[in-house]
């Protein structure tokens, strides 16, 4: 299948991007980076060293993904949203030996404009809307929205809105694919339909 790179784009030595990829204007991916299959690199993207992106993800225009990020499986990052590695920055403080892991699960969708702050998790198919601000770790599933971010509701794997509550205990099933959607204890789990 191969990799399809634009000629405008700068891919350092020892770079590893799997088949199927594609790599966009004027991007640049840093030699210790991993980028797995079919995955997607918009116009002026910045993939770090130590960086490893799963297959079948979406990075949009204009998103950097900077050292210590790891994204699972089909993570999408809308245009323009924002990693740190950093918890204070200073220019006039070298801090690079307090880089924080940042991990996105399988699924997860970043929309645009949005800002992960260095060292949370966001769960599985959590969605966190544009222009959010994430500073605390996502549960799976989750609908986040605001400044700071707030937990506004659940999303399906799917990528619709769930009739859960926030709270307490309740069931439902993804009109789209019947999967089984169950809320105990604050977390949703979700139980696939059979083929």
């Amino acid at each position: 299948m191969g990799v399809t790179i634009h000629p405008s784009a700068i891919i350092d030595d020892g770079a590893r991007i799997g088949d199927g990829s594609r790599v966009w204007h004027f991007a640049h991916v840093c030699g210790g980076a991993r980028i797995g299959r079919e995955c997607s690199l918009g116009q002026n993207v910045f993939v770090g060293n130590r960086v490893v992106i799963g297959d079948r993800c979406k990075i949009q225009n204009n998103v950097s993904v900077y050292d210590n990020v790891t994204l699972e499986e089909g993570v999408f990052c809308g245009p323009s949203m924002v990693f740190t590695n950093v918890h204070n920055p200073r220019a006039l403080i070298e801090r690079k030996n307090e880089y924080r892991d940042t991990i996105i699960r399988r699924g997860a969708t970043l929309g645009a404009n949005c800002t992960i702050v260095c060292g949370v998790t966001v769960g599985q198919f959590a969605f966190v809307g544009a222009g959010a601000v994430i500073a605390r770790d996502v549960p799976d599933f989750a609908l986040m929205l605001g400044v700071p971010a707030r937990q506004a509701g659940w999303m399906s794997a799917f990528g619709e809105r769930l009739a859960l509550p926030l709270t307490g205990n309740a069931k439902t099933t993804c009109p789209h694919t019947g999967d089984r959607y169950l809320l105990k204890d604050g977390r949703v789990t979700r139980h696939e339909a059979e083929s």
